[in-house]
């Protein structure tokens, strides 16, 4: 009985869930995790030639899984990809803000025009999905919504570690926007946290760890970079019933980076 209590907590068997930028690195571990653990799951990326194969992945492992392009940093692309996730899934239950990009260079010779497309893609794409999402979730009187951080929004970086202030603004600017609309949304039964990973390797963080992954390990309590595999738990942890009393909160994934 005890086992039966627990495994319902973490069930997500009757629910939907949207993952952006879920083709690849830690949206589609995410995704994974979230199949496994019972829900339905839609991923996005601007282009479908990322999608097919991490849809193809997602259903050769039993998902009940569906893929759109589209851009979460477009009005538009937001409101069509929540509303082909409720037609194609009949619902959605849980949101997962993944979809980031990056762009490096010092300070002071940082292009102006990166600098919002790195804002426009990381915190106007959260937001836009999650305005989107939440006219679904309000009238239903439930959700989650997940949205991928950094600890990059929660601290500093000398010059020459990590080069990407537009992806430092843009993370504290997630981190912000999830407190706010969990205090805003948590009467009307929607809750909304966050997840702050560390150093994992996937393509988006693939030159920094080229240059410095060792140095950047050796920073970690832990002495190494997280692996395939431990961003999951958080997730289906935030999505499901066993975070019920959780909300505008963020769980740090570092391996006790931001303890130092």
């Amino acid at each position: 009985m005890l086992n039966e209590e627990v495994n319902r907590l973490f069930d997500l068997g009757d629910r939907v869930a949207l993952v952006t930028g879920g083709s690849r690195g830690l949206g589609l571990e995410i995704a994974r995790g979230l199949a496994g653990a019972g829900a339905a799951v839609a991923i996005t990326a601007r282009r479908s030639r990322w999608l097919e194969p991490a849809a193809a992945e997602l259903r050769e492992l039993g998902a009940n899984c569906r893929a759109f392009a589209g851009d979460v940093s477009d009005p538009a692309d937001a409101t069509r990809l929540v509303a082909a996730t409720i037609a194609e899934l009949g619902g959605l239950d849980v949101l997962v803000n993944n979809a980031g990009i990056t762009w490096g260079a010092p300070v002071t010779e940082y292009p102006v025009e990166k600098w919002w497309e790195v804002l426009d893609v990381n915190a106007t794409g959260t937001f836009l999905m999650s305005q989107a999402a939440a006219r679904h979730m309000l009238e239903r009187g439930r959700g989650s919504i997940v949205n991928v951080a950094s600890v990059a929004g929660l601290k500093g970086s000398e010059e020459g570690r990590l080069d990407a202030i537009a992806y430092t603004a843009s993370k504290g600017a997630i981190l912000a926007l999830t407190r706010d609309l969990a205090v805003k949304w948590a009467p009307r039964g929607v809750r909304v946290n966050a997840i702050a990973p560390s150093f994992f390797p996937t393509r988006l963080t693939e030159g920094v760890l080229a240059a410095r992954g060792e140095r950047l390990a050796a920073e970690i309590p832990l002495g190494r970079l997280g692996r395939p595999g431990e961003i999951m738990g958080a997730a289906i942890f935030l999505a499901s019933d066993a975070s019920s009393y959780v909300t505008g909160q963020t769980i740090v994934v570092d391996g006790g980076l931001t303890i130092r």
